[in-house]
């Protein structure tokens, strides 16, 4: 199968399991591109997304992995046209049941209710790449299992109860705007969570992963000094703004801001942006249902902006408003063209 292919492209869920696929393939293939989607919508714009950067690519041999997600008919058939226009291969690892109509119909979807997606790409990876020889990350892999499926029975369930909170709390990165980074993040999470697994007997083990996570999560974040973890994360967050800068600025009245999308904590975050690049006028967020904050350094009064693009209001450095008619994306350069036309006309 290795040869059918040279350059993966893995697309999953958001969760524990769907992540932990992702742990697993990022182990096996050097050229890999990952992806993640939440049910519905999403899944359509991550697959366009695919699709446009194999297009992008010159000369290789594309697979399309898709694991912890599940396809209805139409959406696989729709794929399976663009892959074969595309010359790109189709692999679907997963265990929802909704699936089944489309599994069915298509030899590439392969699915299986008894265990969950980390699991069957366990199996999978060992199968046809000879991977984890020394059964090195099978525990952490049954302790997958074993909260995704609810085996209360296995032995693992503890440990996987607080594997599942470890991923669902880790909202420190936002997965729209910095979705490789986030994913990183996380798959750090579990690594870390795999060592701990592998230091402790069993019994122990929930309760030493719980106790190590804050300071795991600090490890992270940590660049020149220690502190707490909200000014870390902030630090964090304003290092990969400035970094991006560029592609996440807009203009409005000549001024220069950079669109953050749900970062949260506008105002540490805005200020140690607008501190680090002295020559952006502006920090904007804005969230799911169009609602945004904006943050100066006596640059421009936002105040002034937030009450003529968003009927808003607040005080020259700090203020917000809502955008009319918002349309949100699960992709970030479409959402900030949109945040760019909608300044524009109301300039």
């Amino acid at each position: 199968m290795s040869n059918d292919f040279d350059y993966v492209f893995h697309l999953s869920h958001i969760d524990l399991d769907g992540y932990g696929c992702q742990y697993l393939t990022t182990k096996v293939f050097d050229n890999i591109e990952c992806y993640n989607a939440n049910y519905g919508p999403e899944v359509t714009a991550r697959i366009e997304q695919i699709l446009e950067d194999i297009k992008a690519k010159e000369n290789i041999k594309p697979l399309i992995l898709i694991t912890d997600l599940n396809l209805t008919t139409k959406e696989a058939n729709a794929l399976e046209k663009e892959a074969v226009a595309i010359g790109a291969k189709i692999v679907l690892l997963d265990h929802h049941a909704t699936g089944k109509n489309a599994a069915e119909k298509f030899g590439w979807y392969h699915l299986d209710t008894s265990k969950c997606a980390t699991l069957i790409i366990y199996n999978w990876l060992k199968e046809h790449f000879t991977f984890d020889e020394k059964n090195e990350y099978q525990a952490i892999v049954d302790a997958i299992n074993a909260i995704d499926i609810w085996v209360d029975e296995s032995i693992y369930f503890p440990y996987g109860r607080v594997l599942l909170g470890m991923i669902s709390g880790a909202r420190e990165v936002n997965r729209v705007v910095f979705a490789r980074e986030d994913r990183e993040y996380k798959l750090y999470l579990i690594e870390a969570a795999k060592r701990i697994l592998q230091e402790h007997s069993l019994e122990d083990a929930p309760i030493a992963l719980d106790d190590a996570l804050h300071s795991i999560k600090k490890e992270y974040f940590i660049a020149l000094k220690n502190d707490t973890k909200d000014n870390l994360v902030a630090d964090y967050v304003t290092t990969i703004l400035t970094e991006n800068r560029d592609i996440m600025s807009v203009e409005y009245q000549g001024k220069r801001g950079v669109l953050t999308f749900s970062t949260g904590n506008t105002s540490l975050i805005g200020n140690n942006f607008l501190l680090a690049n002295e020559d952006f006028d502006f920090y904007m967020d804005v969230n799911s249902r169009g609602g945004f904050s904006l943050r100066s350094n006596n640059k421009i009064d936002v105040s002034k902006m937030a009450e003529r693009v968003g009927n808003g209001g607040g005080h020259p450095n700090a203020s917000g408003g809502k955008i009319e008619n918002f349309k949100s994306n699960f992709v970030y350069a479409k959402l900030r063209d949109f945040v760019q036309e909608y300044l524009k006309e109301r300039e």
